[in-house]
């Protein structure tokens, strides 16, 4: 029979055997590699989305060198490289980390550019960020949201008035390239600066995917150039970087969101794009060998998106009341919104607004189709003033661009007709808007007031757009009374109503003068 002190010994050797072996399972030899994947003998402790390191292509590049991986196999695993592909050789040996893809969170990531594995791109240094979260979190259950009801104000009259978003809600922007799906996605974060000065800040969070570096950079100009970047967080994974990392690049920019989100703040999300996201995901998943389903797209490619734009969410009043607003963005190809990866994307988000080309060429800009666009949260998300003015706005415009096209063939009109026409054409003035001029939500308010209450009927539809810029500034000094309180109650009383239909006949009297002078003069 074996002493007491025999057995410990026995025991601690038969625990050393065991470690060895569970150690063995964490280190694989490279069998394959090429196009951004890696094939891997071994490694049959490794876990789904796990870090993988690779020891000497870390030597040979300076720094450490990672994969994910992605396809776990019964005699090898696929992996992902998070980095130049020509570092890896055949023969290379792969270790399991035990950690999967983490993220640096907080507030100290603002103002900085960075690539979807945390690593700076700006040249300011590194990131002192005490907390790290994984890319991919299971997004939070219906008993821990609460129904949108915050209005997330974009500063586009179009959008505020007719498709307005809220916060905690998934909107898609969706339309041919150039149509100006960006500039709606920077327009919003600018016009957050505002909130900001007012002490009600939302964090926002672009994640470039698969854009040129000279676009990425200009974004991030322009957000500087308006002090924007100061709340803001660029996450770039360029058409130059490997297909892996323009993967989790999305995901990565989600749980710096998050963080925001979860302890009681607002974040705003931009995905721009979602279909550079799908192909790059493809490409990964072609490599890897997996089947291909519908247009080569592999069978998971719905849940791809649907597990990222779920994260998006208002949590309830217990858990902070914190939200992640989401804009995804979606190029369409030839107008196709009916193609696989627009309908997808249709499906999971809470509405879209969908940009059309001939709008845009016609110069109405921003180019919203208004009987294509559509929030499903509907005015629950508008703040009151707004929802007051612009009640029957949408149905009036959907009505005038079908009257628009029926009236090309008809030769004679009713006056009901013409009225309408009349209207629609200063209302589409009156929403025109140009490029990074996000307009205060009493700007919006007073100009399409005057709209739809049919006081720019008898101006020339030329003379809108002045009217417009030069009423807005006069109505600042002469009724600031009007201004303050549509800012601060976010509404107006009857009272208020009163004095803005005579703000707007004064101001009108006083332009309209001004009109027949220049007329005069011009004779």
């Amino acid at each position: 029979m074996l002493r007491p002190e025999e057995i410990k010994t026995v025991l601690l050797q038969e625990l050393e055997g065991i470690e060895k072996v569970i150690q063995m399972t964490d280190i694989g030899q490279v069998i394959e590699v090429g196009d951004g994947v890696a094939r891997a003998y071994g490694l049959q402790g490794a876990m789904a989305s796990e870090l993988l390191y690779f020891p000497q292509a870390s030597e040979r590049l300076g720094r450490e060198f990672y994969g994910i991986a992605l396809s776990l196999e019964m005699d090898s695993v696929g992996i992902v490289l998070l980095g130049p592909d020509q570092m890896v050789r055949e023969g290379d040996e792969v270790r399991c980390t035990g950690r999967v893809v983490e993220i640096p969170v907080g507030k100290e990531l603002l103002g900085r550019t960075i690539n979807p594995v945390g690593q700076p791109l700006d040249g300011k240094g590194p990131i002192p960020a005490k907390e790290f979260r994984r890319i991919e979190i299971k997004a939070p259950g219906v008993v821990k949201r609460r129904p949108v009801h915050q209005a997330l104000m974009t500063g586009i009259k179009a959008i505020d008035s007719m498709i307005p978003i809220g916060r905690g809600q998934r909107e898609l922007i969706l339309g041919d390239r150039q149509t100006g799906k960006t500039a709606i996605a920077v327009d919003a974060i600018i016009n957050q600066k505002s909130f900001h000065e007012r002490g009600d800040p939302v964090y926002c969070i672009y994640v470039a995917i698969g854009q040129k570096q000279s676009t990425i950079k200009q974004v991030a100009e322009t957000l500087a150039r308006f002090g924007a970047m100061e709340y803001t967080i660029i996450v770039s994974a360029a058409a130059s970087e490997p297909g892996a990392l323009q993967y989790i690049a999305p995901y990565a920019g989600c749980s710096i969101g998050e963080w925001f989100r979860d302890n009681g703040m607002h974040a705003l999300i931009i995905y721009d794009d979602l279909s550079k996201h799908a192909q790059a995901y493809r490409q990964v998943a072609l490599l890897l060998r997996r089947p291909p389903g519908r247009e080569a797209y592999p069978g998971d490619v719905f849940n791809l998106h649907s597990r990222l734009l779920e994260r998006a969410a208002k949590l309830s009043d217990e858990l902070g009341g914190g939200s992640l607003t989401a804009l995804p963005i979606i190029e369409t190809q030839l107008q196709d919104y009916s193609a696989y990866i627009p309908t997808n994307v249709i499906s999971i988000t809470d509405g879209q607004i969908y940009l059309e080309p001939d709008l845009f060429y016609g110069g109405v800009r921003p180019a919203i189709s208004v009987g294509l666009s559509v929030s499903r949260v509907g005015s629950k998300a508008q703040q009151p003033a707004m929802k007051k003015v612009a009640r029957r706005l949408k149905l009036d415009m959907a009505r005038y661009f079908e009257l628009a096209a029926f009236a090309q063939f008809a030769a004679e009109l009713d006056e009901v007709t013409r009225k309408e026409l009349i209207r629609g054409e200063r209302l589409v003035e009156v929403l025109k808007q140009d490029q990074y001029q996000p307009m205060l939500l009493w700007q919006q308010v007073m100009i399409i007031f005057a709209g739809v209450n049919g006081y720019l009927d008898d101006l020339p539809v030329e003379s809108v757009r002045p009217f417009e810029k030069q009423f807005l500034e006069w109505l600042r000094h002469r009724y600031p009374e009007i201004v303050h309180e549509i800012e601060t109650t976010r509404d107006f009383s009857d009272a208020t109503e009163e004095r803005m239909h005579q703000a707007v006949k004064e101001f009108k009297e006083i332009f309209v003068a001004e009109m027949s002078k220049k007329a005069e003069e011009a004779a």
